[in-house]
């Protein structure tokens, strides 16, 4: 399949480089893996599953994966080391397609929720600001109507840095002073962008992961105070997570799925990391769609993210 229709070439030329460490470290070392070797037999899968967890892919999505090969070694003995490149990317496409959601087109949302909007969570460091500030440059660059809100007054210069980013986006920031309470941000954000007409609310909170009650209590009362404004919010609840990180990633999703009802995921960093493979992981072992995926540092580097041309990117 070529180059979809919305997946502009300057965009697939950016996930191409941003995918390059991965895939380099991917091929490198499945080319050891089948050096001296005709057929794919057991060694070869042996060897194949450590490829793929020292991958970042995880050992419940690599089980998976190695458990569909295994079955068409079965069916044709003869399968060739050669045809091992391709055979892993119709079973990594496989079961991408098989978590049940459409990968989205362009930044937008659903126009019935007015204002939709979306609660970002993730630990500190994972690009969550940034990721914030490239969403609401993008989604304003389609026309919609943005308007951020700080409610992560814990960490000293968060406030800040959302209100730099509000400036490049060029969209409206709702803030307190640091140490404030978030609910009360996110009240005052919610109440302003109805006000405003706003089309999307993208709400900021804090990043803290040191004890996981204290967690879902404060994003709990958080979402409780949004309800009292737009009876139906969070509509989106977006878990951001640094690919760089790999199985720590891995580990931050189960935490916050457990604290709260995450229902969509942004992966940072995929430029700098070999350890691109966990986007695989993340999306088979959660069944949460991942929606956006960060390839660079511009505000143009968010890309939203599409598994087929992430699956031709990772094995051109």
């Amino acid at each position: 399949m070529g180059i979809l229709s919305f997946f502009s070439k300057e965009k697939k030329e950016k996930l191409d480089k941003g995918l390059e460490k991965t895939k380099e470290s991917v091929f490198s070392k499945l080319a050891r893996v089948v050096v001296g070797k005709s057929k794919v037999d057991d060694e070869v899968l042996d060897n194949l599953e450590e490829v793929l967890i020292t991958s970042d892919v995880g050992v419940q999505t690599t089980v998976k994966i190695i458990e569909r090969i295994e079955e068409r070694v079965s069916n044709d003995k003869f399968l060739g080391t050669s045809e091992l490149n391709n055979i892993l990317r119709e079973e990594i496409s496989e079961l991408l397609a098989e978590n049940n959601f459409e990968d989205l087109k362009d930044f937008s949302v659903p126009v019935d929720k007015k204002p939709y909007v979306i609660m970002v969570v993730g630990v500190n460091g994972v690009g969550k600001t940034t990721t914030i500030g490239k969403l609401a440059y993008q989604l304003k660059k389609n026309g919609l109507k943005v308007v951020l809100g700080a409610a992560d007054t814990f960490r000293a210069a968060a406030i800040e840095q959302l209100e730099i980013w509000s400036q490049r986006a060029d969209v409206p920031i709702i803030k307190q002073k640091m140490g404030s309470d978030p609910a009360s941000v996110a009240f005052d954000t919610l109440q302003s962008a109805t006000t405003q007409g706003a089309d999307v609310v993208i709400v900021d909170t804090a990043g803290r992961l040191h004890n996981k009650v204290n967690l879902m209590n404060e994003l709990g009362k958080v979402k409780k105070v949004m309800q009292k404004v737009v009876p139906d919010a969070p509509h989106e609840v977006l878990l951001v997570l640094d690919a760089s990180t790999g199985q720590n990633a891995i580990e931050q999703a189960k935490q916050f799925t457990i604290a709260t009802e995450v229902n969509a995921l942004a992966l940072t960093k995929l430029d700098g990391t070999a350890k691109g493979g966990v986007v695989i992981g993340v999306s088979d072992q959660f069944k949460i769609p991942v929606k956006y995926i960060g390839v660079g540092e511009g505000i143009e580097d968010l890309q939203v993210f599409n598994k087929v041309e992430f699956v031709d990117s990772l094995f051109k």
